[in-house]
């Protein structure tokens, strides 16, 4: 029996400990863990997040994220329907475009260009595919964040690589985000963008 459980014991050590699944922020019900800035709204309904007005911003309270991958499922209503995921807020957003100004927003728009269509880090890095299903069917965006690396995969493919450092476009107009760094880590929150465009999301999840 004594060398029975000694086997048992070097088995457990020799088999790694399974990776932690991701952590939901969205828990299906309501908003809590989450602080709206801004007009417009964040609707729950049938266990989803719908946008309503804007524009506003939807942030989480609970803790700065950074060297995680950030999924986000999502639909819209209509082809050209706008949102996106802030990602590397420095402090908690007193007005909606301070995740616009501060930290990067990674688009959701399959109606934009190159550098505004849904994967790109708006106005900064443009996707090199675009891989967004139909309007109404459901989208998941994985945001991987390694220090000032950011890869961001669509429906499986990678469509955008962004490094802090990289060169980006000339800054042209006052809603474009101002250049410069942002940090390794920060908060992070979703945009309703104006009252047509609708868009849903039924995970909000962080694998660390």
């Amino acid at each position: 029996m004594r060398i029975f459980a000694v086997f048992l014991f070097a088995l457990a050590l020799a088999v790694p400990a399974r990776t932690a699944g991701p952590k939901p922020l969205f828990n299906g019900r309501d908003l809590a863990g989450w602080k709206m800035t801004g007009p417009g709204r964040f609707a729950v309904e049938n266990g989803m997040l719908k946008t309503e007005g804007g524009m506003g911003l939807l942030w989480y309270t609970g803790r700065k994220f950074g060297n995680c991958t950030i999924r986000v499922v999502f639909k819209t209503a209509s082809p050209n329907a706008n949102s996106g995921v802030f990602i590397r807020l420095p402090e908690p957003p007193p007005d909606p475009w301070y995740g616009v100004h501060n930290g990067y927003e990674v688009q959701i728009d399959a109606g934009g260009d190159e550098w505004h269509s849904t994967g790109a880090i708006y106005s900064l890095a443009k996707v090199s595919r675009r891989a967004q299903k139909p309007a109404g069917e459901w989208n998941t965006m994985e945001i991987s964040l390694r220090g000032q690396k950011t890869v961001i995969s669509l429906n499986g493919q990678v469509v955008n690589e962004f490094d802090g450092g990289q060169p980006v476009p000339e800054r042209k107009a006052w809603y474009e985000p101002v250049r410069g760094p942002r940090p390794d880590e920060g908060y992070i929150g979703l945009q309703n963008h104006d009252a047509k465009s609708i868009v849903y999301f039924r995970e909000v999840s962080v694998l660390e």
